[in-house]
C-alpha cells in the first residue's frame, strides 16, 4: 500500500521538474500549491479541522475521530495521541483564538497566487495548456492519496498501543512494557522467563540517548552519536564516514525549494513541537525535520526552514498550500543558525540568507 502511494507521489515531482524548465521555480511552485483542489490534504487536515470546530462545522468528537492519531510522535507507541489527551484540542483553539489565525484567508491568497501563475502560463503556453491540466488532475490524485495512505496506516499502527498498554496492566509492569521487546511481550503474557530485570538499564540508556539531536535519516559507515553530536559543523540529513570535511558557508544556507515567496524575519528554533508555545507570529520556524503535528505551528510562522526535507516533504506541501515560505533540506540549519539570528528566505531559490 505504501509503495503504491508512493510512486503516486512521484507524479507531482516529475512535473515539478518540467514545470520548472517551462515556467522558472517561482511559478512552477505556485501551479503545484493547489493540489489539495476541492478536497483535502491529510497533512492538512488538522489546523483545517481546528478552523471548522470554531466555526461550529465539525464537532469535537468528530474532530478526534478524524485526526485524533496524528501526532508529532505517531510512530513512537510509547507516546499518547492527541485523542487520550481531552485538553489537547481545547488547548489549541484557544491558541487559534488567541492569535486570530486565519486559514481559510492563507488559503485564499495562495489561491490567488495560483491564479496568477496559471494565467501567465495560458499566456505563454497556450499550447500546453490541456496537457497541464492533465498532469495537474494526476498530481493532486497522487498527493492526496499518499496523505490519507499515511494518515490511515496510522490510525492502524496507534492499535498496537492499546495492545501494549494492556498488555503492561495485565501483567503489572504497566507502562514498563514499552520497554521490552514484542517476543519478551509474548513470553511474559504466558508466563515465561522474562528479561524484566533488564528494564532499569534499558531505561537508563534510553534517558542517556533521548538526550542527543535526532540522528541523520541517512547513516553510512559506523557511526557514533557521541563523536558525532561533538562535530559543530555536523549535518542532520546524513552521515557518511567516509566523506571529506567541507569548508562552511557562514552567510548562506542552501536547500531545496519548498514553498516559494522571499521574506525576513527573526529565527526561532524548535526542537519539537511541544515547544510551540516558544515560537512568535511571524517568527522563522527552523527544525531538523517535521510532520504532520508540527501543522498547526505553520500559519504563526513567516516561514519555515528544515535540515531534512524534500521537495514533496511534509513542511514543503504545507507550506505551499499556506503560502508559507520555506526551504527545507538544508543539512544543518539548525547548527548554524539559533534563535534570534535575522535570516532571509527565499523559498523559490531553495537558499537561505543570514543577514545577522
Amino acid at each position: 500500500m505504501l509503495i503504491l502511494c508512493a510512486s503516486k507521489a512521484v507524479l507531482a515531482l516529475t512535473l515539478s521538474k518540467k514545470l520548472k524548465k517551462l515556467v522558472g521555480t517561482e511559478d512552477a511552485n505556485a501551479l503545484l500549491s493547489n493540489l489539495r483542489g476541492d478536497s483535502e490534504l491529510a497533512s492538512l487536515g488538522p489546523i483545517l479541522g481546528i478552523s471548522k470546530v470554531l466555526k461550529g462545522e465539525m464537532s469535537r468528537e468528530e474532530y478526534f475521530f478524524r485526526y485524533g492519531h496524528r501526532s508529532p510522535h505517531e510512530f513512537e507507541l510509547s507516546i499518547p495521541d492527541p485523542s487520550e489527551d481531552a485538553h489537547w484540542l481545547e488547548r489549541q483553539i484557544k491558541e487559534f483564538e488567541e492569535l486570530d489565525t486565519n486559514v481559510d484567508e492563507l488559503l485564499q491568497k495562495q489561491r490567488a497566487k495560483y491564479e496568477d501563475a496559471w494565467a501567465r502560463f495560458v499566456e505563454c503556453f497556450p499550447n500546453k495548456v490541456k496537457w497541464l491540466e492533465k498532469q495537474i488532475t494526476k498530481a493532486s490524485e497522487g498527493a492526496r492519496i499518499r496523505e490519507a495512505a499515511r494518515s490511515e496506516f496510522v490510525r492502524v499502527f496507534r492499535i498496537l498501543r492499546n495492545f501494549a498498554l494492556k498488555a503492561g496492566e495485565l501483567t503489572g509492569i504497566g507502562e514498563d512494557v514499552f520497554f521490552l521487546y514484542i517476543d519478551e511481550v509474548e513470553d511474559l503474557l504466558s508466563g515465561r522467563d522474562v528479561k524484566v530485570k533488564y528494564i532499569p538499564a534499558r531505561k537508563e540508556n534510553y534517558a542517556k540517548y533521548k538526550e542527543l539531536p535526532p540522528f541523520p535519516s541517512v547513516i553510512r559507515g559506523r557511526f557514533n552519536p557521541f563523536e558525532w553530536v561533538k562535530d559543530p559543523n555536523r549535518r542532520m540529513d546524513y552521515y557518511d564516514s567516509t566523506a571529506p570535511i567541507n569548508a562552511v558557508d557562514s552567510e548562506i544556507l542552501k536547500g531545496f525549494a519548498g514553498a516559494a515567496g522571499k521574506v525576513e524575519g527573526i529565527v526561532r528554533i524548535l526542537n519539537a513541537p511541544e515547544e510551540g508555545e516558544k515560537l512568535q507570529p511571524g517568527e522563522i520556524l527552523v527544525a531538523t525535520t517535521t510532520n504532520v503535528g508540527w501543522t498547526p505551528l505553520f500559519p504563526k510562522a513567516a516561514a519555515i526552514i528544515t535540515d531534512v526535507g524534500a521537495p514533496l516533504s511534509h513542511a514543503a506541501i504545507v507550506a505551499r498550500e499556506l503560502g508559507i515560505p520555506a526551504v527545507v533540506g538544508c543539512g544543518n540549519a539548525t547548527l548554524r543558525l539559533k534563535t534570534g539570528d535575522k535570516v532571509m528566505v527565499d523559498g523559490g531559490q531553495g537558499i537561505v540568507h543570514i543577514l545577522s
